[in-house]
């Protein structure tokens, strides 16, 4: 249940409720079941507080009646009494009424709300209510629980655990379905209407409903975890998140997102964001209640309250309520779980929650932001603070995808773009994280943007930019456009470019290392009418490229030389296969040493570490591995080594974290993130060796190379941040053309002279798929320009397939194969199918393949073939391979 009472619109309140319904999430994880057995009998649960209502009326020392007409905060549609016809015992039952009220009165329902507060107050145990719910449109049972002292603020603050709730039972849907859905939810988070929930909901089999027969439901709470169950089996899991920190304990990320709470801290006051326990570790009461209507039931099913189920009146009726205490740890809760596999898996009963994202604290690195660009920036929102409206993205003749603000009337409001969790719709995904500008400040740093007032406000105005930091932070007040380095006002009907240095902004009082409002308005109470559009958006300085090293591609870096630690050897060059030309080839002896590139100058090196900082987000160390000689030791564990700072930090991982295990013969390319290394423990602001080798002792009789050894940001080499060339004369840094199961070598071939090199491909007698793949480690993520994004290329058949009817598809997939999505040629925007000798372009867009269910964050394969078996003979060219904002 929703304990506030301001009123919610119906639409938020379906829109909410849709999301509830879809919480969850798809991330594999893997169940810990050595933590507790799940087929053993749980026996340490004693019971602590029951009414099993066996007197003739009701404990009046233990059950408060809630007498009011408020609706709920939910625009229910019943009065609240403490009337026996409401609320009475019978035959051992404790009944709950539902019944239509006197004419004329208040409210067209009549109902009772019972709770405990301040008689049974509880943290943690194990909850638990045996009943029969009642049915029809518009019935909302609920079992459930509210914080007895509201220790940190209002609701949802210090929480809400509904153990129960159902709405509309029996209710038949057009499909023949009947609704026999129950939910577990909790309410956390920020204070309304910026409040967050979470849960889960179990369908009944549909010879069952939760109204015919009496059920069990229960929650097992103990610190930190919360679980829901039905005649006791376990459907739903949440908890509190677990933040990722860096070395220095920072957070950084979350391992697991579940609840979190936000409220005034003691001492400086500060509103402050926790991702522990709060507010799920305070005392709780119960409650009680049968509500009639309501923002939620009026709007699922059928739709509104079907007055013919009440007119009798609709019981929820209540055997026995108990609470348990777990006697192992009565203080946290623990050690009483009742589970059973899969209770902790995100793909089960474990249920994503709605934390944010702890911001990464700020490195003092100087990044660029497009906070629009054709596409918004994912952490940012085109928004209309007051005015009602929904700013949109429109296309423009001259500047392609734009955002339309408009201004109806003169009662006040400001737009612009905002990364204010407070300001996001229920499905935003985003990380909610303000933006650090201050690094950019000696780098000519500027916020600019493209204008053009499409109809002026009716009245006259003065135009403005303000920035704010912070919600009610540090801002820049109203700053006029004409304050610009233009220097112009709007010319209706003119795109306009509006460029502020930040110094400037800084000058005026805005905090920049903490941006999260950009508004561009005419003055408060004057913008009636105004429709106005805006683009490329940016706060940007003028920065170095990104940071890259090469430790050894066709030749050692004498900055980073070969190194043989211990061992006493002297690593080489040596010719490898074509692909490969000149490796650093290592060779261990007796000795136990590790082997790799260091830049200390006590091994001969610059004395330079590298500082791989700015490229933290997306960075990676990678290089290939070829074993020439295995080690003596068949069992030795292949390792990666890095170290910073004259060994103060380092990070030792086996080879196989990130891929196989090297195979004698065989080049294998390793993959190591600098976010994963920095959470585990590596100051990645130094970093000065990075080493190859065999466990320790393990290695004797071992020869190996290594090649295309670097530490680097891929997306900023081979990306350029929103587009990827695949191929266009050869293959892109990091991509190969690539046939999947049918054995040959696609290669590269002159065509005419508009195409060049093109990539060809011959399918033989072995079914397979053809087409591009990025190497192991590698994506292209397309996100930022989803919205008017392509995929594009061109093909010409040289010779068709033997099979006549064979259909040419196209298909795409994420890393792994976690998402795909394959599709006809003749589906692509241009809607043809190959002609044998002609070349011919293929598109489809970003948004279709994103719909159809493909992870654009991810993208690594990319294949075109004629459909599987049907493609023998098929000699075919592709050129112009292309993920782009055309």
């Amino acid at each position: 249940m929703n304990m506030t009472t301001t009123k919610v619109s119906r639409l938020v309140a379906a829109i909410s409720m849709a999301m509830l319904f879809g919480c969850g999430g798809n991330a594999e994880t893997k169940s810990d079941l050595t933590k507790v057995d799940p087929q053993a009998p749980v026996s340490d649960w004693q019971m602590v507080w029951s009414d099993e209502f066996d007197d003739s009326s009701i404990d009046t020392n233990t059950w408060n009646y809630e007498v009011n007409c408020a609706g709920g905060g939910n625009n229910e549609k019943q009065c609240y009494t403490d009337s026996e016809q409401n609320a009475f015992i019978q035959d051992g039952i404790l009944n709950i009424v539902a019944l239509p009220a006197a004419e004329g009165a208040e409210k067209p329902y009549t109902s009772a709300r019972l709770n405990t507060r301040y008689n049974a107050d509880f943290t943690y145990g194990r909850f638990e209510m045996r009943a029969k719910l009642p049915s029809g449109q518009g019935s909302w049972p609920a079992f459930w629980m509210m914080p007895t002292d509201e220790v940190y603020g209002g609701w949802p603050r210090s929480g809400e655990i509904d153990i129960l709730e159902a709405v509309n039972l029996k209710t038949p849907a057009e499909d023949g379905s009947i609704e026999s859905n129950i939910h577990g939810t909790l309410h956390y988070g920020r204070e309304w209407p910026n409040n967050a929930s979470s849960g889960k909901a179990y369908e009944f089999p549909q010879d069952m409903n939760p109204a015919d027969d009496f059920h069990t439901y229960a929650i097992e709470w103990q610190e930190g975890e919360i679980r829901w169950y039905v005649d006791d089996y376990l459907y739903a899991t949440q908890r509190q998140s677990e933040v990722r920190t860096n070395a220095n304990g920072d957070a950084v990320g979350l391992k697991h997102r579940g609840w979190f709470a936000e409220y005034f801290t003691q001492g400086d006051g500060e509103l402050t964001t926790y991702w522990d326990s709060a507010p799920f570790d305070q005392d709780f009461y119960l409650i009680l209640n049968l509500a009639v209507g309501g923002d939620w039931p009026e709007n699922v099913n059928n739709l509104g309250i079907d007055e013919t189920a009440f007119a009798e009146g609709q019981r929820f009726e209540i055997d026995y309520v108990r609470v348990y205490q777990c006697a192992a740890n009565p203080d946290n809760g623990k050690g009483c779980e009742t589970v059973r596999p899969g209770y902790d898996s995100l793909d089960d009963a474990l249920v994503e929650g709605a934390a944010p994202v702890p911001a990464p604290p700020t490195a003092g690195v100087a990044k660029n932001l497009s906070v629009f660009d054709g596409t918004l920036d994912a952490n940012w929102i085109a928004w209309d603070c007051c005015g009602g409206t929904v700013p949109e993205i429109i296309s423009d003749a001259d500047k392609g995808d734009v955002v339309k603000f408009n201004i109806n009337d003169n009662n006040g409001t400001v737009l612009g773009f905002s990364t204010r969790g407070g300001h996001f719709p229920d499905n935003f995904t985003g990380t909610s994280t303000p933006f650090d500008a201050s690094p950019l400040l000696e780098l000519n740093g500027r916020l600019s943007f493209d204008m053009k007032v499409v109809t002026p406000p009716n009245a006259a105005t003065t135009w403005l930019l303000k920035a704010e930091a912070g919600d009610g932070g540090p801002n820049t007040g109203d700053v006029a456009l004409n304050e610009s380095l233009e220097g112009a006002d709007p010319v209706t009907g003119q795109w306009q470019t509006y460029t502020f240095p930040l110094a400037l902004l800084q000058e005026k009082g805005l905090d920049l290392s903490i941006i999260d409002v950009l508004m561009v308005f005419p003055t408060w109470q004057t913008g009636e009418g105004a429709e106005y559009l805006i683009t490329n958006v940016a706060i940007e300085g003028d920065l170095a490229a990104s940071p890259e090293v090469d430790l050894f591609t066709d030749g050692q870096n004498l900055d980073w030389p070969m190194w043989d630690c211990c061992g006493g050897s002297t690593p080489v060059e040596a010719m490898d296969d074509e692909a490969h030309g000149l490796t650093a080839e290592f060779s261990i002896g007796e000795a136990p040493t590790v082997m790799g590139f260091n830049t200390r100058t006590s091994a001969g090196g610059s004395g330079k570490p590298f500082d791989a900082t700015s490229i933290l987000e997306n960075g990676v160390l990678q290089f290939d591995v070829k074993v020439v000689s295995n080690p003596n030791n068949p069992e030795a564990t292949w390792l990666m080594k890095i170290e910073s700072n004259e060994g103060d930090t380092a990070v030792e991982l086996p080879l196989t974290e990130v891929g196989d295990a090297p195979v004698a013969g065989e080049w294998k390319t390793y993959t190591f993130t600098f976010e994963d290394l920095a959470g585990a423990g590596l100051d990645v602001s130094a970093i000065d060796v990075v080493m190859i080798f065999p466990a320790w002792g393990t290695g004797e009789g071992a020869v190996y190379r290594v090649d295309n050894a670097k530490m680097y940001d891929p997306n900023a080499s081979s990306a350029s941040g929103s587009e990827l060339t695949i191929f266009k004369d050869t293959a892109a840094d990091q991509w190969s053309i690539w046939d999947c199961c049918g054995g040959s070598t696609p290669t590269e071939q002159a065509d005419d002279s508009e195409h060049g090199t093109v990539a060809q491909f011959e399918i033989g007698a072995t079914p397979t798929v053809m087409g591009f793949i990025a190497d192991e480690g590698i994506s292209f993520d397309a996100s930022a320009i989803l919205a008017s994004g392509v995929v594009q290329f061109e093909m010409k058949m040289v010779s068709p397939p033997s099979a006549i009817d064979a259909q040419w598809l196209f298909k795409i997939e994420s890393t792994g194969a976690a998402s795909a999505v394959e599709l006809p040629l003749s589906e692509s925007v241009e809607g043809e199918v190959p002609v044998v000798g002609q070349w011919q372009t293929y598109t489809f867009t970003l948004q279709s393949l994103f719909d159809a269910g493909l992870d654009i964050s991810d993208i690594n394969v990319l294949m075109v073939f004629p459909a599987w078996g049907s493609g023998e003979g098929a000699v075919y060219r592709i050129d112009n391979v292309v993920i782009a904002n055309p």
